[in-house]
């Protein structure tokens, strides 16, 4: 997720106290990527409808992370 800001992610996670909501953000979202590879792939019983819901919950979170992200990098000078 969001790989051209892996410097800022991982500055970010150096201070988890400070970004507790981002960190569960993120877990959720790579969580969610996997359910969906793994429905997609057949390893998980879910519809096409459920795979859809899943996708746009991951991509509701994405948006989030990013403006936490801007914001921190904003904030820090990074």
């Amino acid at each position: 997720m969001l790989h051209e800001y892996r410097d800022i992610i991982s500055h970010m996670k150096a201070n988890e106290a400070a970004n507790a909501h981002f960190l569960k953000i993120f877990d959720k979202h790579n969580e969610l990527d996997d359910q969906i590879i793994a429905a997609e792939q057949g390893k998980i019983p879910l519809t096409m409808l459920e795979i859809e819901k899943l996708k746009k919950e991951k991509l509701r979170l994405k948006d989030e992370a990013y403006t936490m992200i801007v914001a921190y990098k904003k904030a820090n000078n990074l």
